[in-house]
């Protein structure tokens, strides 16, 4: 990537706004935090240190850069190599030049104090850390072995105009509302040496938010994700923040063996060594719970970039194993489809109880949300005012006088709706068509917001409204599939992907229910077949989860 000079690095001025956002930004991490990212990532004196590359994008005051002196220190007296051949070893980048000046100072110091002469010190102190910033530099600056570091915390609208569209010229990830870090992760990921390895200590939400799909999907497509650590209540930094941060370890190499883990607020220095000699052994199927931490290991990361799912390692690591040995609940091969319900623009005139309303054909009855909450159906009367044809046409006005007279009433209603000004010819058409073949078909109903997975089965004849999403399938009895998707096993793939709201409301939406892994209808035996749907009609759903667990083979579904 070319250099963009927006300013001279021996002498950066930056805009006020900027400058501000940078020193508000700036979150300091422990050392027994940076301790832990250099173990996790294998850099340790006992490597020749003088012969790799390490860059820290955003080096704030130093914190990072003490401990890196210190082990290259001891990596030079152990392959008795003078520091001054340390000099080319680290890149460290910062904005402000105070920070610069003080990482400078801590470095020369640290190395005195371990014996080498002070004009060394400084001379590599100096080599080590610049002032500039990370995001525009030249891609041969980049170069590394290692990234490691805290990037910064600088919101979007905190950032001026112009680097804003500097940096997203740069980093092809930084689509949206994304966070200045998420530019970070991009640059210093694309400097990987082949083999290479990141580990950062950011806020995680990138992991499922849309602003960092770009970012999983750079992931997915070109490296391994090897770590997340979670670290929502541990005290990580100088200062207490919101941050919700986590250790992402990511290497320049295809996709292999992942860790899953999660801490509590015990989680401190001597639970970290802990942690780290237990990641570093790599027992393919171990798993470690403790009192300040939990961690589990996945044969490799989830593949998809729309999200990642979240849950307890042990969770995680049962998801990943039903991703591995199960397909898709949507799927060609079943004719199982997800979708959901129709979306008029106008529900006050397109729906009614009136049946005396318009004519008799232009009513189709609709199931709307509440009418699934008991478990079945229970349809309150609600009918759509139906302006299509069985053939997907709108239907010629003058055909029906009484659904004319009825849509002119309210045509200035019907008029100001978006796909009327798009279409004004079309002025009286709904935002979806109907789909007249879906009316007549068995379908499991799902409303948008519960506590837990609902599905209603619709023996055919009602047409779900747009708060409600719907599974067809040719295969599948719906009644089986009910009771697997009652379960919690089902219920946990939504709980992992899906959005949680105020009161832990789950979003029971189309991508999400798409998520669910099911196994191949043809290879459930008849029992649990019939153990699925009789716990289904029962609405027990331990019953669903027990024989769930039995379909998929698994002994437990852990919380």
């Amino acid at each position: 990537m070319a250099s963009i000079a927006l300013f001279s690095t021996d002498n950066l001025s930056l805009p006020e706004s900027l400058q501000e956002a940078v020193e508000h930004g700036e979150v300091f991490t422990r050392a027994w935090v940076v301790e832990l990212i250099l173990d996790l990532l294998g850099y340790t004196s006992e490597k020749d240190l003088c012969g790799l590359r390490l860059v820290e994008p955003a080096c704030g005051a130093g914190a990072f850069l003490t401990v890196i002196a210190s082990r290259i220190s001891a990596s030079c007296q152990a392959h008795q190599r003078p520091i001054a051949e340390a000099i080319d070893a680290v890149r460290a980048y910062d904005l402000l030049g105070r920070n610069v000046e003080q990482s400078r100072a801590l470095i020369a110091e640290k190395l005195r104090s371990e014996g080498w002469e002070p004009a060394d010190a400084s001379k590599v102190a100096t080599a080590w850390v610049r002032q500039g910033d990370y995001l525009l530099q030249s891609d041969a600056e980049h170069r590394a072995d290692y990234v490691v570091g805290n990037p910064p915390y600088i919101r979007l609208e905190d950032v001026p105009d112009g680097r804003m569209a500097a940096y997203r010229r740069a980093c092809s990830t930084m689509g949206g509302r994304a966070d200045v870090y998420i530019g970070f992760y991009e640059m210093a990921l694309r400097s990987l040496n082949p083999g290479g390895r990141l580990g950062f200590i950011c806020a995680d939400r990138w992991m499922r938010n849309q602003y960092g799909r770009r970012l999983r999907q750079l992931v997915t497509e070109g490296f391994s994700m090897d770590l997340a650590l979670v670290m929502h209540d541990v005290d990580a930094f100088d200062d207490q923040v919101s941050a919700y941060p986590a250790i992402t370890v990511i290497s320049n190499k295809p996709q292999g063996a992942a860790v899953a883990a999660d801490t509590n607020r015990s989680f401190g220095a001597e639970r970290a060594q802990e942690f780290s000699r237990w990641y570093l052994a790599g027992e393919p199927s171990a798993a470690a719970t403790t009192t300040s931490y939990q961690a589990a290991r996945l044969p490799h990361w989830f593949p998809e970039e729309d999200s990642w799912p979240t849950a307890s390692p042990a969770r995680l690591a049962v998801l990943e194993d039903l991703t591995e040995r199960f397909r898709l609940l949507e799927d060609t091969r079943t004719g199982t489809k997800v979708g959901i319900g129709i979306a008029t623009g106008a529900d006050k005139v397109f729906l009614t109880k009136d049946t005396d309303l318009v004519e008799e054909d232009r009513l189709l009855p609709m199931a709307m949300v509440r009418d699934t909450t008991s478990g079945t159906i229970d349809w309150d009367g609600t009918y759509l005012v139906n302006p299509w044809t069985a053939n997907g046409d709108l239907v010629g006005l003058d055909a029906y006088p009484r659904l004319a007279f009825y849509f002119e009433k309210h045509g200035g209603a019907l008029r100001k709706r978006y796909v009327a000004v798009k279409q004004p010819e079309r002025w009286y058409k709904t935002i979806d068509k109907v789909d007249h073949h879906l009316t007549r078909r068995q379908k499991l109903l799902f409303p948008d917001m519960k506590l837990r997975i609902h599905p209603v089965l619709d023996e055919g004849g009602l047409y779900p409204h747009h708060n409600l999403y719907f599974i067809v399938s040719d295969v599948w009895d719906m009644r089986v599939l009910g009771g697997l998707l009652l379960s919690n096993v089902a219920g946990a793939f939504v709980e992992a992907y899906g959005v949680k709201m105020r009161g832990g409301t789950l979003r029971f939406q189309a991508q999400y229910l798409r998520k669910i892994r099911v196994p191949d209808p043809a290879r459930i035996s008849e029992a649990e077949q019939a153990a699925l749907a009789e716990a289904f009609a029962k609405r027990d759903v331990e019953a669903a989860t027990e024989a769930a667990l039995r379909v998929y083979g698994l002994a437990e579904l852990p919380d």
